[in-house]
């Protein structure tokens, strides 16, 4: 398993046993100093804030979702289940602005 930067995988995050679609957030390393995957936690509550990505309707997701940058967290890639699918380049891009935002990196949003 290697996961990829945009990809959304199942994660075990360690809430009530259950997995919860998570957005592979890291830099794709293929020597990374730690097994750990940086993800953006997506949710169905859309409070239409600047720390959220409204996400396109997407065939493996059954519910309108949005990426929750307020969530980031990491975990080790062992936690990830199954691999769902793949954001496009450009969502890609708003959910990274959206993390420049919430983090303070002086990176216009």
């Amino acid at each position: 398993m290697n996961p990829q930067p945009g990809e959304i995988w199942l994660a075990d995050l360690g809430l009530a046993a259950k997995t919860r679609p998570v957005v592979v957030a890291s830099r794709f390393d293929p020597d990374p100093p730690r097994a750990l995957i940086i993800y953006v936690p997506l949710t169905t509550q859309n409070r239409q804030s600047q720390y959220e990505v409204a996400l396109p309707k997407l065939p493996f997701l059954d519910h309108d979702s949005v990426a929750n940058v307020q969530g980031l967290g990491s975990l080790p890639g062992v936690r990830l289940e199954r691999r769902l699918g793949k954001l496009s380049v450009e969502v890609m891009v708003k959910i990274k602005r959206a993390l420049a935002y919430a983090l303070d990196l002086g990176i216009e949003a």
